[in-house]
């Protein structure tokens, strides 16, 4: 009787997931969106995470790399768009140069939005 409730309890969760969803985004979007902000993620986990701060919190294994969640501190996030597709270069030399696809950089710059930290006030 137990599972039974639970799976109810699941079916009708998921539901009202499906419900709110779609009050919110065009048929398939929230799906599209969640898989884009997932693509952006594991992205800079790979290419920037040995040195950077990549998630919402945590400090940057490198001293001295910025965390990503602060990045909209210094930069415009949405401007960097052309810089991760041409290729991103910096002052120090230890850091290589990437250069993403533009789906990459739609769903890199899609994750960066999602994870900054709030301005302070």
């Amino acid at each position: 009787m137990r599972a039974h409730s639970l799976r109810r309890a699941s079916s009708l969760a998921a539901g009202v997931m499906v419900v709110a969803a779609s009050v919110w985004a065009e048929p398939g979007q929230a799906v599209d969106d969640a898989a884009m902000l997932r693509q952006g993620q594991t992205l800079l986990r790979r290419d920037c995470g040995g040195c950077h701060a990549v998630e919402r919190r945590g400090e940057s294994p490198r001293a001295g790399a910025p965390a990503f969640r602060d990045l909209s501190r210094r930069y415009d996030v949405d401007s960097l768009g052309e810089a991760l597709a041409e290729g991103l270069m910096t002052g120090h030399p230890e850091m290589p140069e990437f250069r993403f696809r533009p789906d990459e950089v739609d769903a890199i710059l899609g994750y960066l939005r999602s994870i900054q930290t709030p301005p302070r006030r």
